[in-house]
């Protein structure tokens, strides 16, 4: 069997981040195999296709900022989606200790 490579093993991840929640680029990173892949995560969401139905709106930066760059819609597409499942922002941020997920690497 093929192993999954990099952008595979990220969108795997970012496909579990349940509703609701958000997770941090880094945490992808961490989750799909390497915490220094933070990055490369930022650059498999801005080319993964919206056909893939992934949920990219859920993954913010460390600090809970939403990114300017989301997808065509922007800042204001991801704060809209992110509102839309009941993630508070306030100030350009989600909450990262009530809305992270919690998800561990083992």
């Amino acid at each position: 069997m093929k192993e999954k490579n990099i952008f595979e093993k990220i969108y795997d991840v970012v496909a579990q981040i349940p509703e609701g929640t958000v997770a941090s680029y880094g945490q992808i990173a961490e989750l799909a195999g390497n915490r220094r892949w933070a990055r490369v995560v930022g650059y498999a969401l801005h080319i993964v296709p919206d056909s893939a139905g992934l949920p990219c709106h859920r993954v913010v930066t460390k600090d809970g900022r939403v990114s300017d760059a989301f997808l065509s819609g922007g800042v204001n597409r991801q704060v809209e989606l992110l509102e839309k499942e009941g993630v508070g922002i306030a100030g350009g941020r989600v909450d990262m200790e009530r809305y992270q997920w919690k998800k561990c690497v083992f």
